[in-house]
């Protein structure tokens, strides 16, 4: 466990030393106008989201897997009227045994980047496309599907007041790779927030997916209802963007968790 925690420093340190070049160009916004691109996943601004998810009731034995997502997210400015914004997930898992005869597992999952081509100067509807892509990285065979995927990925969403409400979604396909099993799996991410003063807002952002290749019909999908509250505050002149928000799972594959308790920390790096 000790190396595994070593490992996760490394990586949020070198993710962090990538960015830091930005704190230099923040200064100070208004907390609530901020809160509400922090709510925008193709929002013009650099960020580093390091978000845990304990994941509780998995498995036959009833056991809590840990995800901790560090997820830089970096704009670029290709034209005057277009953006591309980069968005990786990178995840670190510590997963125990879960069955009889079964290891446990802990290390680098399969890192997914995404990319999305926006519009520079949006309407009303703000919103992305592109490719999204899973690398099959895991340092364990237990933590990745040892296949490369690729598929496309959007999302659109609204500011309307002090509601912040869209939904991204993706599904991808497995082109390559050594695993046994092929991969086509759907993501769908509604969220809404509701903005409160001085930087206190009200989340939900459940995520849904479904394994269209699962071998029962009663496993294809995963189902969260729930929500949380979040607060967005500043470290001197950085801006620092917390959540925290709980999930039970309505529909789930048979040995999938119950529920998840998510934890998220974010660091802004405005321009």
């Amino acid at each position: 466990m000790n190396s595994f925690m070593a490992k996760t420093f490394q990586i949020i340190a070198v993710v962090l030393c990538f960015v830091g070049l930005a704190v230099s160009q923040a200064f100070a916004q208004d907390e609530t106008e901020l809160a509400k691109k922090t709510q925008n996943p193709i929002a013009d601004l650099i960020s580093v989201p390091l978000q845990s998810n304990f994941n509780f009731g998995a498995g036959s034995k009833d056991k809590m897997i840990y995800i901790l997502n560090v997820q830089p997210v970096i704009p670029f400015h290709l034209t005057e009227d277009w953006n591309l914004i980069t968005r990786v997930i990178m995840p670190i898992i510590n997963q125990p045994s879960l069955f009889p005869g079964v290891d446990s597992a802990t290390g680098l999952g399969d890192i997914n980047p995404s990319f999305f081509l926006s519009p520079a100067k949006p309407g009303e509807v703000i919103w992305g496309i592109g490719p999204t892509i899973t690398l099959p990285t895991a340092s364990d065979r237990l933590l990745g599907s040892g296949k490369w995927s690729m598929g496309p990925t959007g999302v659109a969403l609204a500011i309307q007041g002090p509601w912040v409400f869209g939904a991204l979604l993706n599904n991808q396909w497995s082109f390559a790779g050594w695993g046994d099993k092929a991969v086509n799996a759907f993501l769908l991410q509604p969220f809404v927030n509701y903005n409160l003063p001085d930087g206190w807002y009200l989340t939900s952002s459940p995520i849904l997916t479904a394994d269209w290749k699962a071998d029962r019909a009663g496993d294809v999908w995963t189902v969260p209802l729930g929500g949380g509250v979040g607060k967005l505050f500043r470290i001197g002149k950085l801006p620092v963007n917390t959540q925290l928000a709980a999930y039970g799972n309505v529909a789930k594959p048979e040995f999938g968790p119950d529920w998840q308790l998510r934890f998220q920390i974010q660091f802004l790096f405005p321009k």
